[in-house]
């Protein structure tokens, strides 16, 4: 009788032990499961508002399973190049037709994921309230990257402060001005410098961003804007092998969010317009 209650004590500590252990693999198997599906992902980005807007999505992407690692680099050469070489997951920072020019000069294949928001680019004078202002001869200081130079053409163009040919190529240059009526004069400088053109040439075409600094905002301060109907957008950028992968589309959708749209519309009311 001792002996048989021996072995159903004996037996039932054995069950007992296999279900801890049961229970404790698969406690391991869960916790592993979690750190697999929790992802890293790496963006490239320049300045405010675009570092704010990936700072603002974090919280949300961590939830998801998602680690949001932003890089901040010093221009905008280094953000696409890092993406190319798999550095970065994604960056955000350029609009489209600056990151076509890029993958034709490097035979690379970055594409676009989404549009988040229009910076209104806008011409700005220190020393003129209005366009007519500018005398005949005046310098104009552009951008020197194609895209950019057709952007700024083209919303000189837009104002019929000049006339250009027929596009027959990606870009408009210099050289598709059919009519410039006051004879001006276009510096083409680095983007980073167009700032500090500012005080130096009669009036500059540039973005909110490099406005900003010096004080100045697209709906009181630039001569001319630009608007949304064209397509600059700041845009969230990938690599073709990663586009449709479930991390970067669960960061469009974070950064396409009525709380992104919120943040813009009552931080950058006259610099950022969303795009979404």
């Amino acid at each position: 009788m001792k002996k048989r209650l021996f072995l159903i004590t004996a037996l039932l500590l054995l069950a007992a032990g296999c279900s801890s252990q049961n229970e404790k693999t698969q406690e391991k198997a869960t916790e592993t499961k979690t750190e697999q599906e929790e992802v890293t992902l790496k963006v490239a980005s320049l300045i405010p508002p675009m570092t704010e807007i990936l700072d603002l999505v974090k919280p949300q992407l961590e939830e998801e399973g998602v680690n949001l690692e932003v890089i901040v680099l010093g221009d905008n050469v280094q953000p696409n190049h890092a993406l190319a070489a798999e550095e970065v997951d994604a960056n955000f920072f350029q609009h489209v037709p600056y990151m076509e020019e890029f993958n034709r000069s490097n035979d690379a294949e970055l594409v676009p994921v989404t549009p988040i928001y229009f910076a209104n680019y806008g011409v700005y004078a220190k020393d003129y309230e209005e366009m007519d202002g500018l005398p005949e001869g005046a310098v104009i200081a552009i951008a020197n990257d194609v895209s950019n130079i057709d952007r700024s053409l083209a919303l000189l163009a837009q104002h019929e402060v000049i006339t250009l040919k027929e596009k027959t190529g990606p870009y408009y240059t210099i050289g598709d001005i059919t009519d410039n009526p006051k004879n001006y004069q276009f510096e083409e400088v680095d983007l980073l410098m167009l700032a500090r053109m500012y005080d130096d040439a009669d009036a500059v075409v540039m973005t909110p961003a490099y406005a900003a600094p010096l004080g100045l905002t697209p709906k009181n301060d630039a001569l001319l804007t630009e608007g949304v109907d064209n397509d600059f957008a700041i845009t969230l950028v990938a690599r073709k092998d990663n586009a449709d992968s479930e991390a970067i589309q669960k960061l469009a959708e974070a950064m396409t969010s009525p709380e992104v749209k919120q943040f813009l519309e009552e931080n950058y009311d006259e610099t950022a317009i969303p795009a979404f």
